[in-house]
């Protein structure tokens, strides 16, 4: 715990901005500078990926996967390791060129660096004296960047087109803001969560479900992530517990431990395939999954 603890205390002081000179981003790429929301103090950055074709029709819509940390996704000049990236914008360009996965909007929202604990968590851990405020986070997401992108391209904008992705901190908010507003986001990836927030607040949400909502699912973490194996214990408790809410493994959650993966953006853009093609697979966006 301490590891990660120390990991996002250090990630928040370093995604404001510092990187790499060369920027490193590919395909069609538009920026929203300065997104200001009437819940959260702090203004950011959207960054949006437009799909191969997108220019050419004037009619077709496409699903659309929000993205947290945004500063991370596309460009080595922005991330949190100047140069280190997930190169999302190179694996969905490559993949939907070759018709693997459904061609898609990628909208990532950067981070605000000092608020990034705030935001992310659904919770105030008391022991830490810090987090809280993914409830604000989620109403700036939901009722003003998803209306505004909305507006802007042509997305398919119901829940089974509209997913949301994150990692450690993000992964946390991915999965609490995705079982809160299930109804919008009918697709999750979440990577290396950082399940162990409040006393495994999240495990504890989900064995508190009502019901089983219907929404796809990736959870994954690395063997080489944290101390003594406590990464993929909390990982494997989360995974149970949405098991015992009626996931059915395979389907509609795929669980998977990256073999020597640790927590940085090279292990997760090492999972960027896997996820587009369980979330985004070609031919298969009609139905529900």
């Amino acid at each position: 715990m301490i590891y990660d603890l120390q990991f996002i205390i250090y990630y928040s002081l370093f995604t404001m901005g510092f990187g790499a000179d060369s920027h490193t981003l590919t395909g069609d790429i538009r920026f929203h500078k300065n997104f200001h929301s009437r819940f959260v103090s702090r203004d950011r950055d959207v960054i949006v990926y437009l799909p191969p074709g997108y220019r050419r029709s004037r009619v077709k819509r496409y699903p659309v996967l929000y993205m947290h940390d945004g500063q991370n996704l596309m460009d080595g000049a922005t991330s949190f390791v100047p140069g280190k990236e997930w190169r999302v914008d190179e694996t969905a360009q490559r993949l939907i060129k070759s018709k693997v996965i459904e061609p898609l909007i990628i909208v990532g929202i950067y981070n605000t660096g000092v608020d990034r604990i705030d935001e992310y968590t659904p919770t105030r851990d008391e022991g830490r004296q810090m987090g809280g405020s993914a409830d604000d986070y989620g109403h700036m997401l939901v009722l003003e960047l998803k209306p505004f992108i909305d507006s802007l391209y042509r997305t398919l904008t119901g829940a089974q087109h509209t997913a949301m992705a994150g990692s450690s901190l993000g992964g946390l908010v991915t999965m609490y803001l995705g079982l809160k507003y299930s109804h919008v986001f009918g697709k999750l990836a979440v990577l290396s969560p950082s399940a162990w927030w409040d006393n495994r607040v999240i495990t504890r949400r989900v064995k508190e479900l009502a019901s089983k909502p219907n929404v796809k699912i990736w959870l994954d973490t690395g063997t080489a992530e944290g101390k003594d194996g406590d990464a993929l214990r909390e990982a494997a408790l989360l995974r149970d517990a949405l098991l015992q809410k009626g996931w059915k493994l395979n389907e509609d959650l795929k669980y998977f431990e990256a073999q020597g993966g640790i927590h940085d953006e090279a292990a997760w853009a090492e999972r960027v395939e896997p996820v587009l093609r369980f979330l985004f697979p070609r031919g298969k966006g009609k139905g529900r999954f």
